[in-house]
């Protein structure tokens, strides 16, 4: 993995110096990492990013991982990629409250609950994961901006989310995104897949703050200007 652009860094890139490229830029600090291949297809034949993962791509998550405080992520998206790793504490976000099966069980502590006062699951929620761990933010929908300082409150200023599509859509669209991040594969699907992002248009200027390739791979870092 080398340097393209956004550093004076030669040669092959060391865990430590991925951490220093990947440092938040300041605090509160809320960033979105992606997948997606060079037509755009944000997931693979299995309907998973993982199924178009690779290794330049995973090096980055986990730098992202060991550097953020709190890991953000759709409801849906946990349910679909099988989310596990609770190394970090992790925030669901669903609007009807709806806990991922495969999450039921975890440690108490490990999975908080951003939902909205209307959710149809709410109470299944709240007996599931402990009222600790409800984030009720909004009434029909969840108020991201009231979210993230929610978790900066807890004091988890460098969040970290995976998606999906619809999340990332909905925090660029209220503004509380300040960094996105995007591998781009070198592979061409064809085909219906979702694309980073889904739902109403939206358009957030950004400027490349930094970008790496590996073997074709393009790993940009992004800032919202």
């Amino acid at each position: 993995m080398r340097v393209l652009s956004g550093s004076d860094l030669t040669g092959e890139l060391s865990d430590a110096q991925l951490d220093e490229l990947y440092a938040a830029s300041d605090q509160p600090w809320l960033r979105v990492n992606m997948i997606s291949t060079v037509d755009g297809a944000a997931t693979g034949a299995d309907g998973k990013s993982g199924g178009i993962n690779n290794d330049a791509d995973h090096r980055v998550f986990e730098a992202l991982r060991r550097l953020c405080d709190v890991v953000l992520v759709g409801a849906g998206t946990a349910r679909e990629e099988g989310y596990r790793d609770l190394s970090k504490p992790l925030v669901l976000v669903s609007r009807r409250g709806a806990v991922p099966p495969q999450l039921r069980d975890a440690e108490p502590g490990t999975v908080l609950m951003a939902t909205c006062a209307a959710a149809e699951l709410l109470d299944d929620a709240r007996a599931t994961l402990g009222e600790e761990q409800m984030l009720v933010l909004g009434h029909h929908r969840v108020d991201l901006a009231a979210l993230k300082q929610a978790l900066v409150d807890r004091g988890w200023t460098n969040i970290l989310s995976e998606g999906g599509p619809h999340l990332l859509r909905d925090l660029l669209a209220e503004g509380v995104v300040d960094e996105v991040n995007l591998t781009v594969v070198p592979r061409v699907l064809g085909g219906l897949h979702p694309r980073i992002t889904d739902g109403a248009p939206v358009d957030v200027p950004l400027r490349l703050a930094l970008l790496l390739e590996d073997e074709g791979t393009l790993l940009g870092r992004w800032l919202v200007d």
